[in-house]
């Protein structure tokens, strides 16, 4: 493992100081949110008008990545620049590995890799480096990089006040509707009903309000659109007539490997949760119109990872991208990626050059007038946001893991349009041209070996350079207990999600008695 030594104090007076009016951030990630879960994006089934605004306003990265397939290890790479192979975190924290991996029944030839369980101390992270140059520090929403037992919450990492920060990966205390019983938001009694992003929201525009004469830097994680997916009745209505009316299949689901993979985005329960995120997000940016603030605070809208089109909730399709959270295809790892940044006049309005997470950290310091005070993977995107041009370069992936949503052990590299995926399990690589084949259906490696070879080197360089670890045989895997247990899984799991989808889509659907507790007075 590589750490980076912690120095910031040596930086706390730096060039953003000669800023006559330093940028405020805002930083945004949506949990899970699928690369065609926006209008903006290309739906033609969800609503999401004010986060469709920043994308309009901004700059939109079409190939924009998540550094993983899953939310802990990207979203440690989104506050330290770092990638999963450097700051160790490489599975969501929580995630069973080496020998446990057994318990969860699986049958599968390896045994995942063991990971770093928090965000390390050693690392610089994006709210320190502001803190320590004067900007007020603000976390709300979801966090999963450590516990209170660890010490490893927001405020243990850069952060001044946390809002809804701790160990869960998602809303399972109390939903998606007050009462949230989470112990760092609070439940008031006047907020029955509420939707956990709009308080995420309301605690978001509360602090923006008292600190609107100093340079700040919000990040805000919503929880949504992770399972379990909720939402009002209304909201349900509203998009159960919407799905009929776009017309429903017989079938609504494929199959993967080991999984049954959504094929269309007709969910309406998916659907409302979304809307109620885009309208939490439309409350923070009204408040930073009200305080004439819209035109000084640089945005970030991102999400942490590929839609659950299988595992989870099933809740949307990635589609014409292939997979989803957990899959090392493009939909587990390309995601929306929006930056708004009105200090440059006439920034580039769509940019096709691939970027991932990491890059944001030194982009928003160098945007700030910061100098940065540790080593990074990512660069600045801000020659691209300036019509310029970054020189190019490979990005790396490497997941040790098998995704709960059904993705394998695998690294990948992307050099150009090429595309190369190597899997731990039986050594064999897939290789694909993006510009041509963006669904992944044509594994060219044996049609062009030399390109294959060559990016399958330089790939297992960096794993060497970056001390990757790797997952181990289990000796006690035996493949026709594997091909038993897949073939009854798989068809156990149809039948339960379609008959899932076709309930959701009924009529007559009641989730429970209060629909989550969204309709109390």
């Amino acid at each position: 493992m590589r750490y980076i030594t912690f120095t910031l104090v040596l930086f706390a007076f730096c060039s953003c100081e000669n800023l006559a009016n330093p940028p405020n951030f805002l930083f945004i990630v949506v949990d899970d949110l699928g690369h065609k879960d926006l209008s903006a994006t290309g739906s033609n089934f969800y609503e999401t008008p004010n986060i469709d605004k920043i994308a309009r306003e901004g700059t939109r990265f079409t190939q924009g990545y998540a550094n993983a397939s899953v939310c802990s290890p990207s979203r440690a790479s989104l506050l330290t620049g770092l990638y999963p192979t450097v700051h160790g975190i490489t599975d969501w924290i929580g995630a069973k590995y080496g020998k446990e991996w057994r318990k969860v029944g699986r049958k599968t030839k390896l045994l995942p890799s063991d990971y770093v369980k928090h965000l390390p101390f050693e690392l610089t992270t994006l709210p320190e480096v502001f803190k320590a140059n004067q900007y007020k520090t603000f976390f709300a929403g979801k966090w999963h990089l450590g516990s209170e037992k660890q010490k490893s919450l927001p405020t243990d990492h850069g952060f001044e006040i946390n809002k809804g920060g701790y160990h869960l990966g998602g809303p399972y205390s109390g939903g998606y509707f007050s009462p949230f019983n989470n112990p760092f938001l609070g439940d008031k009694p006047d907020e029955k009903g509420m939707s956990l992003s709009m308080k995420i929201a309301r605690e978001t525009s509360s602090f923006i309000k008292q600190n609107s004469k100093e340079p700040f830097f919000a990040y805000v994680c919503f929880y949504a659109v992770h399972a379990p997916i909720q939402t009002t009745q209304e909201k349900w209505v509203k998009y159960q007539k919407k799905a009929i009316e776009q017309g429903l299949l017989q079938e609504g689901f494929s199959m993967e490997k080991r999984l049954p993979v959504r094929v269309k985005q007709d969910n309406p329960v998916y659907a409302g949760l979304i809307e109620q995120t885009d309208e939490a997000v439309g409350h923070v940016l009204n408040t930073l119109e009200t305080l004439n603030l819209d035109d000084n605070t640089v945005i970030v809208f991102v999400s942490d990872n590929g839609g659950v089109s299988a595992g989870d909730d099933y809740a949307t399709s990635n589609l014409p991208l292939r997979g989803g959270k957990g899959y090392q295809w493009e939909g587990g790892i390309r995601i929306p990626f929006f930056l708004k940044v009105p200090q440059i006049d006439y920034p580039k309005k769509i940019v096709d050059t691939p970027v991932t997470g990491a890059d944001l950290f030194p982009t928003l310091l160098e945007l700030a007038g910061i100098d940065n005070p540790a080593f990074v993977d990512g660069v600045s995107l801000v020659p691209l946001l300036k019509d310029k041009s970054i020189l190019e370069r490979s990005l790396y992936w490497h997941y040790p893991h098998y995704g709960n949503q059904g993705g394998d052990p695998s690294a990948i590299i992307r050099k150009g349009n090429w595309k190369l995926i190597h899997y731990f399990e039986d050594g064999t690589n897939e290789l694909y041209n993006l510009s041509s084949d963006m669904r992944e259906t044509k594994n060219l490696y044996n049609q062009f070996p030399q390109e294959g070879m060559l990016l399958k080197n330089e790939l297992e360089n960096w794993l060497s350079s970056t001390k990757a670890l790797i997952p181990e045989t289990d000796p006690l895997y035996n493949e026709e207990e594997e091909k038993e247990w897949l073939l009854e899984h798989k068809q156990k799991m149809k039948i339960k999600v379609e008959k899932r989808r076709a309930f959701q889509l009924d009529p007559n659907y009641l989730p429970n008695e209060d629909w989550w507790g969204s309709t109390i007075d």
